[in-house]
C-alpha cells in the first residue's frame, strides 16, 4: 500500500550523532587524502637536497628523480654493471636519512645487514624528500673519458677485443681488475646506454685501455660493438669502478675465469711481470670447445718466463674431431682435481654469475675462507 502522510516514523538520536560523526570522519580522510596529494605535487614540482659523505658534496635534484641519475648530473659515478636496472646491485650507497621504502629489487639484492645498515641500490631510489648519504670517497675520482677506437679485433667468434686510445683527459690511473662502463648510442631517444667491461690492459700503458667484450644475443652495447662500431669512431666511457683487485698480502692466489672473464687476469698479469712481482699463482680458465680458448700461446709462454705463474686452461664440452690433450670437465672440477687444499690462499673469480656461485661452493670446501675470496659478479 502506498505510504500515506498520516505515518511518521520516530529518528533514533543514537544515529543522527553516528551520522554526524561518520561525516565528519569522512571530510577529515578527505582532506589527509587532499594534503598528501596536493603535497605530492608540490615536491613534484620542487627540488631536494641531497648531502654526501656528511658535507662533503652537496646537490639538488629534481623531486621523483632516481638517486644514481642525480649523483651523475653532479659528475659522481656510481658503479653499475646492468645499466641501472637494479640487476646487479653494484651502485650501492648508505642512506642515513631519507629514501623512503626498499623496492622490489633492494629487497632481493640486499642482504639483511645491509637492508639494517641502510644501504641502497642507488639506481632504485627516488628522491621524495631531502637525502643524506655516505658513499666510497674512491667515487669522487671517478671520471668520464673520450677515447678513440684504434684497434677492433676478434679474439674468438663471440669475444672481440677493443683498443681504445684516449683524448680527453689523455691518461687514466687504475687498479689491475678494475673496469670502465662504456656508453652506447640508445636504440630510440634517451640517455646511453651503458654496461661494465674490465679493463685487459695493464696500468702502466695509462694512454689506452683494452677491453675484452663477449655478444650477449639481444645486448644493445654489444650488438654495438660488434655490428656498428668501427676503427676511427669515438666513444665515451667512465670511470674506474670496481674493489677488485690484488691484495697486498704475499699469500697464494688461485685465479679462475671463463669468457670475458679473461680481462681483469691478462692486466693483471702482464702488470706482475713489469713490476717484478713474483707471488705464486695458478690460473684456471675455463671454455666450452677449443674455438672458445684464446691468448693460449701467449699465457703458455707468461708460463715459461714466470716460475711462479701456471696456467690451466679447460675444455667442458667435445666436437667431433677435436683434438684437445688438456684438462677436461667444468673449470670448477679441474679447480677440485687440482687444488689439495686452500688454507691461506686467495681466490680471485671472474666470469658469470652461475660460475662464481659453484666456484665458491668448491673453495670453501677446500678451506678457503669468504674473506679471501674476491670477485666482481657481472650479469
Amino acid at each position: 500500500m502506498p505510504n500515506g502522510g498520516g505515518l511518521r516514523h520516530k529518528v533514533n538520536p543514537i544515529w543522527t550523532s553516528l551520522s554526524a560523526a561518520g561525516t565528519a570522519c569522512a571530510l577529515a580522510s578527505f582532506l589527509v587524502i587532499f594534503a598528501k596529494m596536493a603535497g605530492e605535487k608540490a615536491a613534484a614540482r620542487g627540488t631536494f637536497t641531497v648531502d654526501i659523505n656528511k658535507g662533503t658534496r652537496r646537490l639538488a635534484a629534481a623531486a621523483g628523480e632516481r638517486l644514481m641519475r642525480a649523483l651523475r648530473n653532479e659528475g659522481i659515478f656510481m658503479p653499475s654493471a646492468c645499466g641501472g636496472r637494479g640487476a646487479c646491485g653494484y651502485c650501492k650507497c648508505r642512506v642515513t636519512s631519507g629514501g623512503g621504502a626498499l623496492a622490489p629489487a633492494e629487497e632481493r639484492l640486499l642482504t639483511e645487514a645491509e637492508k639494517a645498515r641502510g644501504v641502497r641500490l642507488s639506481c632504485q631510489v627516488p628522491l621524495r624528500g631531502d637525502m643524506t648519504i655516505l658513499i666510497p670517497e674512491g667515487l669522487f675520482a671517478v671520471k668520464t673519458f673520450r677515447g678513440v677506437v684504434e684497434r677492433i679485433g676478434d679474439l674468438t667468434y663471440d669475444i672481440k677485443e677493443l683498443h681504445i686510445r684516449l683524448i680527453q683527459p689523455r691518461a687514466i690511473e687504475f687498479i689491475p681488475g678494475q673496469y670502465v662502463q662504456l656508453e652506447a648510442p640508445p636504440p630510440r631517444p634517451g640517455p646511453p646506454v651503458r654496461r661494465a667491461y674490465s679493463m685487459s690492459s695493464p696500468p702502466a700503458d695509462n694512454g689506452r685501455i683494452e677491453l675484452m667484450i663477449r655478444l650477449v644475443p639481444g645486448g644493445m652495447c654489444t650488438t654495438w660493438v660488434f655490428n656498428v662500431l668501427r676503427q676511427g669512431d669515438e666513444v665515451t666511457f667512465s670511470g674506474p669502478y670496481g674493489e677488485f683487485h690484488m691484495s697486498n698480502s704475499s699469500a697464494e692466489m688461485i685465479w679462475i675465469g671463463g669468457g670475458s672473464g679473461m680481462a681483469p687476469f691478462w692486466s693483471l698479469v702482464r702488470h706482475m711481470k713489469a713490476s717484478n712481482i713474483a707471488r705464486a699463482c695458478t690460473y684456471f680458465f675455463g671454455a666450452v670447445r677449443k674455438r672458445d680458448l684464446f691468448l693460449v700461446d701467449e699465457l703458455r709462454q707468461l708460463e715459461k718466463e714466470l716460475p711462479w705463474f701456471t696456467f690451466i686452461p679447460a675444455l667442458s664440452g667435445r666436437a667431433e674431431g677435436e683434438e684437445w690433450s688438456g684438462e677436461r670437465g667444468l673449470i670448477t672440477e679441474v679447480l677440485d682435481r687440482h687444488v689439495a687444499g686452500g688454507a691461506g690462499k686467495e681466490a680471485y673469480l671472474c666470469g658469470s654469475p652461475g660460475m662464481i656461485d659453484a666456484a665458491i661452493k668448491v673453495l670453501s670446501r677446500k678451506g678457503v675462507t669468504g674473506d679471501r675470496i674476491f670477485y666482481d659478479k657481472f650479469t
